[in-house]
């Protein structure tokens, strides 16, 4: 019965990032072989979508872009797809071509003037999400430019997250949280029947949370750039960058995506920074199960239509 069990929980780095993994299990026993399992599920993804593996086959597409095409397996042709189908919905302000972006952005604070308009520009030459040609027969997928490559840092771990807890529930697991880096995962409810809960961090002074959110809907994500950004000219550029210009976000400096699976969270959090809040919140409100929260640089909160926020 639900009421006697107790959530386990286990911290971990995982793929680059802190994982938090929380099951609800009868005994810790139980709870650590659960956690084991998500743990087993999210190394095989990241040994999947990894490209700084030289193993990988994401590297194995990005080795051979203007080259031949990569038999791929499913799982992967799969996520490919869905990061193009993004893509065409987001009208490129999600690309998981990013990768083939020279770098010449630092956000570390070594940066002291902002780069050329033509090294700009120049950078992104080579990304396009139209360039990756995918053949469904043969699973195959083609990078059409030399230099070209893909990489999947806006849907990663959101993927990872969504796994995992596909598995947890097919194993019994009646309930748990996979956060990670602040991808959160729910399903079930806390062993006392109440919801999940999510706390939106104050993007003016991120030591406060603002918010407490029921989650309903399966998965939230928070992008923010209060963290990593620099200013030239009084404007704050964040270190979300355009795919398509080049060109840094502005305007905005936290993004929450409310969707039934973290992997679509994740890209359209990165997406509504990108497109701004007026095209951001129309294409949110296009999509069924979907609600947003965005903080502007003005610290002015707005939401998509649905949410009604509990103040902390």
């Amino acid at each position: 019965m639900l009421y006697a069990q107790e959530p386990y929980k286990r911290t971990i780095k995982l793929m680059g990032s802190r994982f938090d993994i929380t099951v609800v299990a009868k005994d810790p026993v139980e709870g650590n072989v659960f956690i084991d399992m998500a743990i087993s599920e999210i190394t095989r993804i990241e040994k999947l979508i990894s490209s700084w593996d030289i193993n990988s086959q994401t590297s194995k597409i990005n080795r051979n872009a203007g080259i031949k095409p990569v038999q791929v397996n499913i799982e992967l042709f799969n996520l490919i797809q869905r990061g193009i189908g993004i893509s065409k919905l987001t009208d490129g302000a999600f690309d998981i071509s990013y990768a083939s972006m020279d770098k010449i952005w630092k956000f570390d604070g070594s940066m002291i003037f902002m780069p050329s308009e033509e090294s700009i520009k120049a950078s992104v030459v080579k990304v396009g999400y139209h360039n990756i040609i995918l053949d469904k027969e043969n699973h195959t997928v083609f990078l059409k430019l030399a230099g070209m490559r893909i990489g999947f840092g806006a849907i990663g771990k959101g993927y990872a997250a969504d796994k995992a807890k596909d598995l947890l529930k097919s194993k019994g697991v009646v309930a748990g949280i996979i956060n990670a880096s602040g991808d959160m995962n729910t399903w079930g409810k806390q062993p006392d029947g109440k919801e999940w809960k999510v706390a939106i961090t104050n993007p003016m002074d991120k030591n406060k949370v603002f918010a407490l959110l029921p989650i309903t809907k399966g998965a939230v994500v928070t992008s923010g750039n209060y963290e990593k950004y620099v200013n030239f000219n009084d404007v704050r550029y964040t270190h979300i960058i355009d795919p398509r210009s080049g060109y840094p976000a502005t305007g905005i400096i936290s993004v929450t995506v409310f969707a039934p699976k973290a992997e679509l969270a994740d890209a359209l959090a990165t997406s509504v920074f990108v497109m701004g809040i007026e095209v951001g919140l129309n294409r949110i409100e296009q999509l069924p199960q979907v609600e947003c929260i965005i903080i502007d640089d003005k610290g002015n909160i707005i939401t998509s239509k649905n949410i009604e926020i509990e103040k902390s």
